[in-house]
């Protein structure tokens, strides 16, 4: 079984490399039919692709449309497990409310989503404002429905400015620490997160749920 069970998982991995929203989709529902854990899957299987193909793209050795397609398998594959997800968030006490954006002049949202994603699973009320948001967006609809975190994403280094310029309106409008900033995105690092006053930074959604759990105060939950 271990060795059909890594089988899967270097399936699930591939077909997010290769853009095979079909494959993720079919895959997908093979883990819920043999019983796997939604976050096994998507930690061990398909984000091992996701990550692949980040590095690739970093390292210029992938470009924006296989990043793209990545992302359409990858949010494929999630469509499937989210239901699975959920069921599991349900069982959980309410950790927080999060808005999750890609800040202003950035459209990638691979990375994003998936926070999304884990943040709803580990029983956190997700609001997701897509790409391209301006600070007065993302502020607005943080006060609206009295989110604890903002988190946001860039993977440009050109767009992460727009990072510092909601911190800096947070800031102004006297709204911090009530409210915490999170900051993520392939050329996001701790340095610049400190640099900013970000409330904390993850290379990655399993790290970003465990910040987001340690700033609303319930690291051990």
């Amino acid at each position: 079984m271990t060795e059909d069970l890594d089988k899967l998982y270097k399936d699930m991995a591939q077909c997010i490399i290769e853009g095979e929203s079909e494959v993720a989709i079919e895959l997908a529902k093979k883990s819920i039919e043999i019983g796997l854990h939604p976050l096994d899957t998507i930690t061990k299987g398909f984000v091992v692709g996701v990550n692949y193909i980040g590095d690739q793209f970093g390292a210029g050795e992938a470009f924006l449309p296989e990043l793209v397609m990545a992302g359409e398998a990858m949010k494929a594959a999630v469509a499937v497990l989210e239901p699975e997800l959920l069921k599991l968030g349900e069982a959980r006490e309410m950790m927080g409310k999060v808005v999750l954006a890609t800040v202003e002049g950035d459209i990638h949202e691979i990375g994003k989503t998936l926070v999304g994603t884990m943040l709803s699973a580990s029983g956190f009320e997700v609001t997701d404002l897509g790409v391209d948001q301006p600070a007065d967006k993302i502020i607005g609809k943080a006060l609206e429905i009295d989110a604890q975190i903002i988190g946001m994403s860039a993977l440009l280094t050109t767009t992460m400015v727009r990072q510092r310029e909601v911190i800096e309106e947070l800031d102004k409008e006297g709204l911090r620490p009530r409210i915490k900033v999170m900051v993520g995105g392939a050329p996001i690092t701790r340095d610049w997160a400190t640099k900013i006053k970000a409330d904390g930074y993850s290379e990655d959604a399993v790290g970003a749920v465990k910040l987001a759990k340690e700033l609303v105060g319930k690291a051990d939950q």
